[in-house]
């Protein structure tokens, strides 16, 4: 088409401009916390970011991040030659808040500048929270500069740290490979992945919830199924139990076991749903409603956190333990033509958000590159 040729010709146009200002301009040296994490990786333009890898723990096994090295004073005043900031995004609870406090106090004392992306305002590794909320609060009260994803968490962040953050969307993290369309097919498709049930996944409450919005649509007439998906291993069996459990007793209704699924599995696995319910009892931001919105899967979802805000027009919500309003979710939800997966709208619908992906991606990655020039601008002036 003459807008892909187009939009082809200017990126491989800045291409060659990044390259030009790369050779006489030296990368900014991120230490990210952590390194190797796909939304990481995507906010960092190449061309103008070299991060460091992520160093690895005493005794862990490889390609294990955490607890994060970077954190450490003592890993700081070591590698201090070899990076100009750091930037905070996850990991912050395998330290307490008064060791992050250290960790602040040793980055001013060396003048390297902190950048903090709050994603996470409630933890979705714990249960108890008082003590994330603690270190959330000394790293944005600290930090040099401060990222939100969406303008509702910049107010919740604004009330915790008396300041204003930049507000950068979560960009693609699919980056400009093709995305899976779906295969056709005869049921109305509902699916939720509970993944490995960890702490914030309500997996019992979400699945009886399902059940009986998909035994109330289908009394009604409806052509819909449910499909549960949850890893081999989990964290709570007795929860895993329950949910086979559940399933079992609704017709309709459908378990799948398997192993943890790797970037284009789950890519796959989303794009044949004709909506994705998520599971959360609290959390903050969510990469799978990005990735949905990548593949025009709509989203369901409880009012947790700030989902609802990454892409509002795709966000029908229902509550645990309401299977009405589950089923008018659903109802909801699948009502755009594009919807259906296997469709030539759904397709259609694809290409038009990956090319509106691709701009943002490029701004994003622009806006993260004027944060750390102003965060090492103010260390500079100071």
């Amino acid at each position: 088409m003459p807008g892909d040729a187009v939009r082809a010709s200017l990126r491989t146009q800045r291409h060659e401009e990044e390259k030009i200002v790369a050779t006489t301009v030296p990368p900014v040296r991120v230490a990210a916390v952590p390194s190797a994490h796909p939304y990481v990786t995507a906010v960092a333009d190449p061309a103008h970011v070299h991060l460091l890898a992520d160093p690895p723990p005493p005794g862990a096994p490889a390609g294990q991040w955490w607890p994060p090295q970077v954190l450490l004073p003592t890993w700081l005043e070591q590698h201090a030659a070899e990076f100009d900031l750091v930037h905070v995004h996850f990991g912050i609870e395998s330290y307490r808040p008064n060791e992050l406090a250290d960790t602040v106090a040793t980055l001013r004392r060396l003048g390297k500048p902190l950048v903090y992306t709050v994603h996470d305002l409630e933890n979705p590794q714990l249960s108890a929270q008082e003590e994330h909320r603690a270190s959330v609060a000394v790293l944005a009260e600290a930090a040099d500069e401060l990222i939100t994803l969406t303008d509702t968490a910049a107010e919740e962040v604004r009330a915790i740290a008396h300041r204003s953050p930049t507000v950068i969307a979560h960009p693609t993290l699919l980056g400009e490979s093709p995305r899976p369309m779906g295969t056709a097919h005869d049921l109305m498709r509902v699916g939720v992945h509970l993944r490995d049930l960890r702490p914030n996944i309500d997996g019992v409450g979400t699945v009886a919830t399902l059940v009986r919005a998909i035994a109330d649509l289908r009394a009604q007439g409806a052509r819909v199924e449910g499909v549960v998906r949850m890893n081999e291993r989990v964290r709570d069996d007795e929860a895993a139990a329950s949910i086979a459990l559940l399933a079992e007793k609704c017709d309709g209704v459908r378990v799948e076991r398997g192993p943890r699924q790797d970037d284009d599995e789950l890519s796959t696995w989303l794009a044949d749903l004709d909506a994705c319910l998520l599971p959360y009892r609290h959390g903050t931001q969510s990469g799978w409603a990005e990735l949905c919105y990548d593949l025009a899967v709509p989203v369901i979802g409880t009012r947790v956190g700030h989902i609802a805000a990454q892409h509002p027009g795709d966000f029908h919500t229902f509550g645990v333990g309401d299977p009405l309003s589950l089923a008018r979710a659903i109802v909801g939800a699948t009502d755009p033509a594009w919807s259906t997966p296997g469709s030539r709208r759904r397709a259609a619908e694809v290409e038009r958000r990956r090319g509106e992906r691709l701009t943002e991606w490029e701004a994003v990655r622009a806006a993260h590159r004027e944060v750390y020039r102003r965060a090492l601008s103010a260390e500079v002036a100071a």
